[in-house]
């Protein structure tokens, strides 16, 4: 069961990990692009902070496999689970705020601060629902029923 469960959590990461990747790509390659030079300070700001969200994302997503790998027949499976599990959570946030960010700056970009505020709440909204309400109230409805 236990190496059934760490094998589950290897094979979500790679789904992620792709999503992350391209997100990752497409960061670095605006930087070389000629309007980005004529962005504004702020502008410029939002898309650091959206690189350096990517790569929290990339590095948290990442450390269960690399753990997995170095600490391989150590009998540690129990705990790579364990803080793997919640590394990779904080690494979802991580990945929901860079998305968050990006497509925030990019309705700055192409339609001005409202749309980003719009665009990047409704991002954040669709993430937090999807992403952590949804399992949350799933949690709570298994725990009522066994009567916990």
């Amino acid at each position: 069961m236990l190496q059934r469960n760490v094998g589950e959590l290897l094979q979500e990461l790679r789904v992620a990990q792709a999503g992350v990747q391209i997100l990752f790509g497409f960061l670095l390659s605006v930087v070389f692009t000629g309007r980005f030079h004529d962005a504004s300070g702020f502008e410029k700001t939002l898309h650091l902070l959206a690189v350096l969200l990517t790569v929290a994302a990339t590095a948290l997503l990442i450390a269960p496999a690399a753990w997995h790998r170095m600490l391989f027949r150590t009998g540690r499976r129990e705990q790579i689970l364990r803080v793997g599990n919640r590394v990779v959570l904080v690494g979802f946030g991580c990945l929901a705020a860079a998305i968050t960010v990006t497509v925030a700056l990019i309705a700055k970009v192409s339609f001005g601060p409202v749309a980003m505020g719009l665009v990047g709440g409704m991002a954040i909204l669709l993430f937090g629902l999807l992403w952590f309400a949804v399992p949350g109230m799933l949690v709570g409805d298994q725990r009522r029923r066994d009567g916990h």
